[in-house]
């Protein structure tokens, strides 16, 4: 897969960015997890993470 990563204002969203965010998403509930237990933002952060990369997935191959 070859990414262009050139930002505009043409209203047009790349899936990498989307793959990008679910990554930071990721590595913040690991932090979280870590740092204090099973929490409310840990699920929440780790539900952001599911959704960002099924949007990677919806605009990437369908």
């Amino acid at each position: 897969m070859k990414y262009n990563l050139k930002m505009g204002i043409d209203g047009v969203i790349e899936p990498i960015y989307f793959l990008i965010t679910s990554v930071g998403f990721a590595i913040l509930s690991f932090i979280n997890y870590k740092k204090s237990g099973k929490t409310l933002e840990t699920i929440y952060l780790s539900i952001l993470t599911v959704f960002f990369i099924v949007c990677f997935i919806i605009l990437n191959y369908y």
